[in-house]
């Protein structure tokens, strides 16, 4: 496993220079390859690649549950990482339909994609999923800033996590990208058996439409994001039946879509 960050020398100025060190988060292109195709390439933090494939293929609609992955592993090639990803027979169908034909730097989230039809996919309705209390999402948040070991070392990451309104956060995952950050952790939920509409999914970033598709694709019921929503993120959140919640900072939130989810009497 590559180190996810490392030691750099920096001359740092503070009315003058002085010689110092800087720990720079670690960004390598990752090659996702599913049945022998690549389908593509980001530029990513090298570690809970395993998650990455998962989630990817899960987000992407490649695969409906676990039981259509076959095998998977993470090879090495020097200059970037493959992962190898085996499906079932019959899911080439689908790859044919999300095929990507570049590399996507780490704010991209729909790099590749050659048609609006595929931007603007249609989504799952979300289920029921639980219900939180008026100060969950901000107890999420707090929570998700509070666990991010790569971001407190280099201040260059983005966070995801799962918040659970009995358990707290029971699931992290850091990468310089936002959408890589959720593509591990929907690997992670589905690796470990959590039930995304059990709880929320959290993330320190703005709410793109593209963050709302892979929410949606996995299940999810409540996602919370660290900064503004777009317009069509809140519009495409209202068609899935999924409660959008942005700007979490402190005990302020603004609540967007299906507020049915959150508890509280006093939301007309």
């Amino acid at each position: 496993m590559r180190a996810l960050w490392s030691s750099h020398p920096a001359r740092r100025y503070a009315q003058g220079f002085s010689k110092g060190g800087s720990a720079l988060a670690e960004e390598v292109p990752v090659a996702l390859v599913y049945d022998g195709t690549t389908l593509a390439v980001m530029m990513a933090s090298p570690g809970d690649l395993e998650d990455f494939a998962t989630g990817f293929a899960l987000t992407e609609g490649l695969v409906r549950n676990l039981d259509d992955i076959t095998g998977l592993e993470i090879v090495d090639q020097g200059a970037g990482l493959e992962a190898r990803v085996w499906l079932v027979p019959g899911a080439a169908s689908r790859l044919a339909g999300r095929q990507r034909g570049m590399i996507g730097p780490v704010g991209c989230g729909l790099c590749g994609i050659d048609s609006l039809a595929q931007a603007l996919r249609v989504l799952p309705h979300a289920p029921e999923g639980a219900r939180l209390s008026p100060r969950a999402p901000a107890q999420a948040m707090a929570a998700l800033t509070a666990a991010q070991p790569l971001q407190d070392a280099t201040r260059a990451a983005h966070a995801a996590g799962f918040w659970h309104p009995e358990r707290g956060l029971v699931c992290l995952r850091e990468d310089i990208g936002r959408h890589n950050a959720l593509d591990k952790l929907a690997g992670a939920l589905a690796r470990t058996g959590l039930d995304p509409a059990s709880g929320a999914l959290v993330i320190t970033s703005r709410l793109s439409v593209d963050l709302v598709q892979k929410a949606a694709m996995i299940g999810a019921t409540v996602l919370i994001g660290a900064s503004a929503a777009t317009a069509l993120a809140v519009s495409e959140a209202e068609a899935a039946g999924l409660t959008l919640i942005s700007r979490a900072r402190g005990e302020t939130y603004e609540l967007h879509t299906h507020p049915d989810r959150i508890d509280a009497k006093d939301i007309q």
